[in-house]
């Protein structure tokens, strides 16, 4: 058991794998057992869930730095990013990032019988052609090795009438910066923020107004009086969008996001990228100012997944992930892998 920014958290020694699957608190993983116990027994009720979906709901409008009214609830990234792809005009553009997670680009791609063209760009050369297009999407950070996205082109071509979608899943939890501007942010929860699976959340800007095309009972403006019949009548704002909640995912994340909005977060990114540019400066490799580390020495994978170290293999290179609950003795672990592979 380790305590870290007021918490406590189960985790094994040598998890660096958060960019894959987070670790719940204590406190997290109990309110989850609670509602698991309060369904087995009968004695939870579908409305007891409505204040978990409200509460994680606002705590990811502040962490964006949004009001409440502008955020949606889904279940996946790709699912809310789907939502802007299929609003597009016809024949619009957009540009992603050459090997961008494809959560962000598919559901662009997907749209191709409508004449949308999607554009790749090489991460450092996209914030410079961003003017070019009707819309920008990007993850803030990598998942295949943690670059960051130079966001302020990117506001500036906003500024101009380029619309920006940001997936800020591998940011929000760890990175301590502003992404309230954008027209839309989405995040999912089991990663950095701590959340099980199956809670994810978009905000938007006040320029942006998505179909609901996934319009159901939980998008009504009063879901339990708006559940049977036409005429439609859904929901002011983003709650629109809304798809009926993964309810014990939403009672996860209502203690989960409301911890890391009260946390200082240049504190936390201060302690989660000095851990990752310890380890880069162990292996050779300059500071990198992200919690996330590719490594791509050979069999270096194995090698620390023989030493104890749980990291996962994305874009032919080892990812290591340093959240707020790892220490130095994960670093050290993972750099004495890595040091007998040099060795060897």
């Amino acid at each position: 058991m380790r305590s870290a920014f007021g918490h406590d958290f189960d985790i094994p020694l040598g998890y660096l794998n958060t960019a894959s699957v987070g670790i719940p608190s204590d406190a997290v993983a109990h309110a989850v057992a609670a509602a698991v116990q309060d369904w087995r027994t009968g004695a939870a009720r579908p409305a007891d869930y409505d204040a978990s979906v409200a509460t994680a709901r606002a705590a990811f409008g502040r962490l964006v730095g949004v009001p409440a009214d502008r955020v949606a609830i889904g279940a996946t990234a790709s699912g809310l990013v789907g939502l802007v792809a299929a609003s597009l005009p016809d024949g619009a553009r957009v540009l992603v990032a050459r090997g961008e997670f494809t959560s962000v680009s598919f559901p662009f791609a997907a749209q191709r019988d409508r004449g949308v063209q999607v554009v790749e760009a090489e991460l450092d050369e996209l914030p410079g052609r961003a003017a070019e297009f009707d819309l920008v999407a990007v993850s803030v950070v990598q998942s295949a090795d943690g670059r960051l996205v130079d966001l302020g082109p990117l506001r500036a071509a906003r500024e101009h009438g380029t619309r920006v979608l940001l997936d800020a899943t591998q940011a929000l939890g760890w990175w301590n910066g502003d992404v309230s501007w954008a027209d839309a942010v989405v995040g999912s929860g089991y990663k950095w923020l701590l959340s099980p699976r199956g809670a994810a959340w978009m905000a938007l800007g006040p320029q942006l107004a998505p179909v609901p095309h996934g319009a159901g009972w939980f998008a009504g403006q009063d879901p339990w009086t708006s559940i049977y019949g036409l005429p439609l009548r859904l929901a002011a704002g983003a709650r629109a969008l809304d798809t009926s909640p993964a309810w014990f995912s939403h009672v996860g994340a209502a203690v989960a996001l409301p911890y890391l909005v009260g946390l200082d977060r240049a504190a936390v990114q201060a302690h989660c990228v000095g851990l990752a540019d310890r380890f880069r400066a162990g292996v050779g490799m300059p500071p990198g100012g992200s919690a996330i580390v590719a490594v791509r020495q050979p069999d270096a994978l194995a090698r620390l997944q023989a030493a104890g170290v749980v990291a996962a293999g994305r874009a032919g290179a080892a990812r290591l992930a340093f959240h707020l609950y790892n220490t130095d003795d994960d670093v050290d672990l993972a750099l004495g892998a890595l040091a007998r592979s040099t060795a060897g």
